[in-house]
């Protein structure tokens, strides 16, 4: 099941990601994710229903580990999608109230299901057995799942709950992103002067926005009392680069990689050697060009 699980998370990855660098609109790109990761979800259903898992232990571990980190994200883009389809044409304020609206229905689901939220939260292992093993539904979730799962071989009484906890946790994140474009909107740098020579960024924009990231944490820019929006902007018009409309959703992809700082260990590494090429006494020449 390992080999399985892992070949199709790698397929994913690299689709999501492909789908996220081109230059389209948010709405074409929860569409398109949404049609991969629901053939993605096809292809788990079909293996799940005729794999026989080794113990139940191994079954706890799917419907509570391994398939909500997948589903979490079919959910996430639907959710987007919809968010933006129906999402008002008309002043910044009636879009502000619109997305508070839909960060209040998060909070209403988080409460809808408090006992389990906490549970999970916790970290807790004790009711595992009735929350995810097959053969004992709960009711109430079926009037709210996708078709997914209605399938009793592919869902279990709380699988479904820790995907939506999941995906609610990506689409907080991108509600107070876009609530902090519409509020900064107005705010953004104008008519600044920069040196003559024009830098262009040539790495990757993961790359900046990890960059831009730790000098945010760190409080790098005004005392730390600039809004992160505000910095991503900045660099935008100094690079001459264009990060895209949801830095923060680069910044979960960052969170779930195998390394989440890349870049940053790579300018510590850098940074010493060329500090070591000086030790001697050496004149500091700079990066070769």
């Amino acid at each position: 099941m390992i080999n399985f699980i892992d070949k199709l998370q790698k397929e994913i990855r690299q689709k999501i990601q492909q789908i996220e660098a081109e230059d389209k609109n948010i709405l074409r790109k929860s569409l398109d994710a949404s049609h991969v990761l629901g053939n993605t979800f096809d292809q788990l259903k079909d293996f799940i229903i005729v794999y026989k898992f080794k113990d139940e232990d191994e079954e706890i571990f799917f419907f509570k580990e391994v398939k909500p980190k997948i589903f979490c994200h079919l959910i996430y883009y639907r959710k987007v999608y919809n968010i933006e389809m129906h999402r008002p044409v008309a002043s910044l304020e009636a879009q502000k109230e619109y997305l508070k609206v839909k960060m209040d229905a998060i909070h209403d689901f988080n409460n809808k299901i408090l006992d389990f939220y906490r549970y999970y939260r916790s970290g807790a292992t004790y009711l595992d057995a009735a929350y995810f093993v097959r053969g004992k539904p709960d009711t109430e979730q079926y009037l709210e799942t996708f078709y997914y799962e209605r399938d009793p071989q592919f869902s279990t009484n709380a699988d479904f709950k820790v995907a939506k906890i999941m995906a609610n946790d990506m689409l907080q994140v991108y509600l107070l992103s876009e609530l902090d474009l519409l509020d900064n909107y107005m705010q953004k740098p104008t008519n600044t002067s920069f040196p003559k020579v024009k830098l262009t960024w040539t790495g990757s924009k993961t790359d900046l926005i990890e960059l831009i990231y730790a000098l945010d944490t760190e409080g790098c820019f005004n005392n730390g009392k600039i809004p992160l929006i505000q910095i991503a902007a900045y660099f935008e018009s100094i690079f001459n680069i264009d990060l895209g409309n949801n830095i923060a959703r680069n910044f979960y992809d960052m969170r779930i990689r195998n390394n989440p700082t890349p870049f940053l260990d790579r300018l510590r590494e850098e940074i010493l050697k060329r500090m070591d090429n000086t030790k001697s006494g050496g004149k500091d020449k700079g990066k070769d060009k």
